[in-house]
């Protein structure tokens, strides 16, 4: 393969000709693993922290869920205390995720992590942690690991593992660069707890009467929901059409509806029309899953055409002049809506709802005027959530372009022939 101008082949792949490949264990001073075995016994309520996998995520240490061995376990596991600017990595469950150490948190064990002390004269600490945790490094990991079914990144991994090697101060600059990218990220999912937060208030309140929204006033009925809907049993059909089954139609499959409520997929079917006019879903009805693991998701009809229920879910059509369907969506996704899931589920080796949770009277329900206003804020908050949520994503896979360009040299943010310093 030709390699353009200012660029050569190397065991990492192209790279700018001022560059090295290098493997970890030549540009770290120490590289061991913490404590390995059982220590449920040698915990502490107070003393010094110990680091264990969930507490390191891409780029950032999480200090919840901490556990602590007392100073004098601390002194015999020296092997494994750490320093500020060690880079610490998961060992199993998500192997080769690693952060760095910050300054400023005192004494610190690890348990079950493997610890690389990088030469800070050749490789900075940053830019070895953005290495290990880009989509590149996960691929060699993923070719260095060991083990069947729980596979290990242990210190031989570390060792063996590549590295792209720019000068210092390119490292540092690219290091630099993903690390702005992160927090931008960690301040998008702060804003997006922050507005989930509110939004579950907003419904506990509203859905509840416990808020009302301004104009409305009087008091509310309750209602079960074969009191406000009717419910159709879909149809599966078949993979092609014939002389029967001519009607095509995407079929929703119990898999197709995600936890959150969103429609993931559909199955394209053949079915009679008869039986799609049975099994559709129009404008503002609902589909719930009523059996398996997956049982009480819920889809709120968008309006899209050609959709119909398979006979592993339900139809809820909402009657006129009793129900708006976005208002049932929601009432049926609160709390005291999720216990009435549970509280009627006939538990199995395969779970089925019983037809109680159908007929049990529990949902608040107010005119059907204020059921809208409701359902309306709360359908806002969800776009907002959405646009947020599309926002990160989107910077997400913006971070994945740029490491990709920054630590193979395509694009430089040091200009060509700065040295270390």
């Amino acid at each position: 393969m030709e390699v353009r101008r200012g660029y050569k082949q190397t065991e990492v792949g192209v790279i700018p000709e001022d560059w090295d490949a290098s493997r970890l264990q030549s540009a770290a001073t120490n590289i061991t693993v913490g404590f390995v075995g059982s220590m449920a016994h040698l915990f502490v309520r107070e003393g010094v922290p110990l680091l264990r996998g969930q507490n390191i995520l891409p780029q950032t240490l999480d200090l919840s869920e901490l556990k602590f061995i007392s100073a004098a376990t601390h002194q015999l596991w020296k092997k494994s205390a750490l320093l500020p600017r060690d880079v610490a990595i998961v060992r199993v469950g998500y192997p080769g995720t690693a952060c760095v150490i910050p300054q400023g948190l005192g004494d610190l064990n690890a348990a079950s992590l493997v610890l690389v002390r990088p030469d800070e004269t050749r490789i900075d600490s940053d830019y070895v942690a953005c290495v290990l945790n880009s989509s590149w490094g996960k691929r060699q990991i993923a070719s260095l690991l060991v083990g069947g079914a729980q596979q290990v990144f242990n210190t031989r991994t570390a060792a063996e593992f590549l590295v792209p090697l720019p000068p210092l101060p390119e490292q540092r600059a690219i290091a630099t660069a993903l690390s702005d990218v992160d927090a931008l990220l960690g301040g998008l999912d702060q804003l997006i707890a922050k507005k989930r937060d509110v939004k579950q208030a907003a419904m506990q309140q509203l859905l509840t009467g416990q808020t009302r929204l301004p104009g409305f006033d009087g008091e509310w009925g309750v209602a079960s929901l074969d009191m406000l809907t009717s419910r159709a049993t879909g149809v599966w059909g078949h993979g092609e059409p014939d002389e029967r089954n001519s009607r095509r139609a995407e079929i929703i499959r119990a898999g197709d509806i995600s936890q959150d409520g969103k429609l993931t997929a559909t199955a394209t079917r053949y079915i009679a029309p008869g039986e799609f006019e049975k099994a559709k879903c129009d404008l503002d009805d609902l589909v719930i899953t009523t059996s398996g693991n997956g049982l009480g998701k819920l889809w709120w009809c968008d309006g899209r055409s050609d959709i119909a229920a398979s006979n592993f879910v339900r139809v809820l059509h909402p009657i006129a002049g009793r129900a708006v369907g976005r208002f049932l969506y929601y009432a049926l996704r609160t709390a005291t809506g999720i216990r009435q899931l549970h509280e009627n589920t006939a538990t199995s080796a395969y779970p089925n709802l019983r037809p109680t949770y159908f007929s049990t009277i529990w949902i608040p329900l107010p005119p059907l005027h204020e059921q809208t206003a409701i359902s309306i804020v709360l359908a806002d908050m969800d776009a907002e959530l959405a646009v947020l949520k599309t926002c990160r994503d989107k910077t997400r896979d913006l971070k994945q372009a740029m490491m990709q360009e920054l630590l193979t040299g395509k694009t430089r943010l040091v200009p060509v022939g700065v040295g270390d310093g």
